[in-house]
């Protein structure tokens, strides 16, 4: 690896570090060559998002650099020289573990879906009316993040590709759940029509002046409840997920299914009251399954 190819690397590493948050643990426990392709990945897809929510940029303008961002390392992956330490890295991942280039050109059109949603206001305006609506959002935003891990973790069996979708949408369901105050205050509500019609629940219900943890948030608990179980159904997919890839790859998984799923179990143990606060894991709870994703990879 030359000089300026690995200082590219250094510098994804350095944004995975500052940003990855849930993500980097699972980095962690990988071999050095597959932690840093994740970085690389990590190091692309933080651009487009730092793109995508730019506040001085309007819808169209956003729409515009990100099509920039695609075409500069489609270019890069066709063989054009780049100063970009992070396009550097990631044409050399994308190489180096073959990774499909129209499973970048989805990344990128993930972080502009939320592009699309009008202006935030009282009420929070509905992405989705079904379910099959919501799994295709996902599909962008966190299925398609799972067939690029799947490349650099390994695997020869093609049923490892629908179980790393439904892993994604597992991720981002708990995200959806964990973040639904937020997302409300952006003028964002991701559950769709039909489960709220399922339990009575209208959007308004959603406003955020409703969600402090008083009776109109706890009416809205069964939702949060039902989708909570179809993440849990989707985390079943993980465990044979983690049966089809490389074996070195293996402590990764389950660090990332283990922050995630205790995460969901913890907002369950809460009554779902997502509201009072946010709930998350600590940094020491992670480490300590970081620990146990070490002691996997040495066994």
């Amino acid at each position: 690896m030359s000089s300026q190819l690995a200082h590219a690397y250094a510098v994804c590493r350095g944004i995975a570090r500052r940003s990855a948050k849930n993500f980097y643990y699972g980095f962690l426990v990988l071999p050095s060559e597959k932690r840093d392709a994740f970085c690389a990945v990590y190091a692309f897809m933080r651009h487009a998002d730092d793109l995508s929510d730019d506040p001085g940029s309007d819808p169209r303008q956003k729409r515009q650099k990100l099509s920039d961002w695609l075409e500069s390392a489609q270019a890069v992956f066709s063989g054009k020289p780049t100063d970009d330490p992070v396009l550097m890295a990631l044409a050399d991942t994308q190489s180096r573990f073959k990774i499909p280039a129209d499973l970048f050109e989805q990344l990128v059109y993930g972080t502009s879906l939320d592009l699309d949603i009008p202006p935030p206001s009282d009420v929070p305006a509905v992405v989705c009316q079904t379910f099959e609506d919501l799994k295709h959002y996902c599909y962008y935003v966190a299925s398609v993040v799972g067939l690029v891990c799947i490349r650099i973790w390994g695997y020869t069996d093609p049923k490892a590709e629908m179980l790393a979708e439904d892993c994604g949408l597992a991720f981002q369901l708990t995200n959806i759940i964990r973040d639904v105050k937020e997302d409300a205050g952006l003028g964002r509500l991701y559950f769709p029509v039909e489960d709220l019609k399922k339990f009575g629940v209208s959007p308004e219900q959603f406003a955020v002046a409703n969600l402090n943890g008083g009776p109109q948030s706890q009416a809205i608990q069964p939702v949060l409840e039902f989708e909570a179980e179809r993440a849990r159904r989707y985390y079943e997919s993980a465990r044979w997920l983690m049966e089809l890839i490389e074996e070195d790859s293996r402590p990764a998984l389950w660090v990332l299914v283990e922050i995630y799923s205790r995460l969901l179990k913890r907002i369950a143990e809460r009554n779902y009251d997502v509201f009072t606060e946010r709930i998350q894991l600590s940094v020491w709870e992670k480490l300590k399954i970081l620990s146990r994703g070490f002691v996997m990879r040495v066994m």
